[in-house]
């Protein structure tokens, strides 16, 4: 499917086209009818509008400045921490939601992958440089790939549209 039929008139990616996109992805919902409540809708709806603005999760890695990058990830983590808090215990969302969190942990506290044969690049990944280092933007875009899998799913399963710069980091239309 060309990608000028997954985006709407608004320029979003429209729910109903990203299935296709989530192939390998293990989801509960697929194959049973189901229709979200209404409040948990709004409440994901509310969580991918603070996303949509949040540029750490699309903008070019050239434009990324490492202090930024961590101060917006905590910012993130926390609007995911008060999502789950708002959402009832029994909501499809959590999983998905605690994996983005997690992958926010896991960028911000694992160790980073060492390149050593890349000199121009000393220490951890997060020692306060501006320009980012090698290991910083691998975890980068694992962060990115991470929230982009359960953004799909997210929008998938409440039938909510994605905006185009969020979009930009879902699994690919076209399967690669």
């Amino acid at each position: 499917m060309s990608r000028s039929r997954d985006i709407t008139q608004k320029g979003r990616i429209a729910a109903k086209s990203l299935a296709h996109r989530l192939t390998g992805f293990s989801l509960p919902f697929f194959g049973v009818q189901w229709t979200p409540p209404a409040d948990e809708r709004e409440i994901v709806r509310g969580l991918l509008t603070s996303l949509e603005d949040r540029r750490v999760l699309f903008v070019p890695h050239h434009l990324e400045v490492v202090s930024h990058v961590t101060s917006s990830v905590l910012q993130i983590r926390e609007i995911l921490t008060k999502t789950l808090q708002a959402l009832p215990e029994t909501s499809r969302a959590a999983g998905s939601i605690r994996a983005m969190r997690a992958a926010c942990r896991r960028f911000l506290e694992e160790p980073a992958p060492d390149f050593r044969n890349l000199t121009q690049w000393h220490g951890p990944r997060h020692r306060g440089d501006e320009e980012g280092s090698p290991s910083f933007f691998v975890a980068l875009g694992e962060l990115r790939a991470t929230f982009g899998t359960h953004i799909a799913a997210l929008a998938y399963q409440y039938g909510l549209d994605v905006e185009p710069d969020l979009s930009s980091i879902l699994p690919s239309a076209d399967g690669s």
